[in-house]
């Protein structure tokens, strides 16, 4: 089973998926936003699609650590997700995802036009994959 990554917007839903493995995370869409109700039928649509058993959904902390408004209406959404999918939701720390995604994106030479197109997939790939990461088996160096 494959993991989704959330980038939750005012506009836009950055939508990333992991391998069947859980190594690696891709962009896959961007979902406008147009009402709970429909973005929450896609976002159960692309679920599905992708056989979908945990969704991780990037919370936007203040650079201190605390929730504003945008991660309690975060946690709403994923709230109603999780309800309505059936589908566990866990929360992950993005701050400076986007930022990163942006970076990525420029050092990539990727014009303005598409920049602005695929960042935030981008955001949830980098949110899903530092959520990959932290879940791997830590290996230690066996020493002598």
């Amino acid at each position: 089973m494959r993991i989704m990554g959330l980038d939750v917007g005012t506009k836009t839903i950055g939508v990333a998926i992991s391998d069947e493995l859980r190594l690696t995370a891709q962009g896959v869409t961007t979902v406008r936003r147009s009402g709970t109700r429909a973005d929450l039928s896609e976002l159960k649509r692309l679920a599905a699609e992708h056989s979908v058993s945990r969704i991780v959904v990037g919370l936007p902390l203040n650079m201190d650590g605390s929730e504003g408004p945008m991660a309690e209406a975060v946690r709403k959404l994923g709230g109603s997700l999780e309800g309505a999918s059936g589908i566990p939701v866990e929360y992950w720390d993005e701050r400076l995802s986007t930022v990163s995604a942006e970076r990525v994106l420029i050092e990539g030479n990727v014009s303005r036009e598409k920049r602005r197109r695929v960042i935030d997939r981008v955001a949830a790939s980098i949110i899903l994959q530092s959520w990959l990461d932290a879940q791997a088996p830590h290996q230690h160096d066996s020493g002598p």
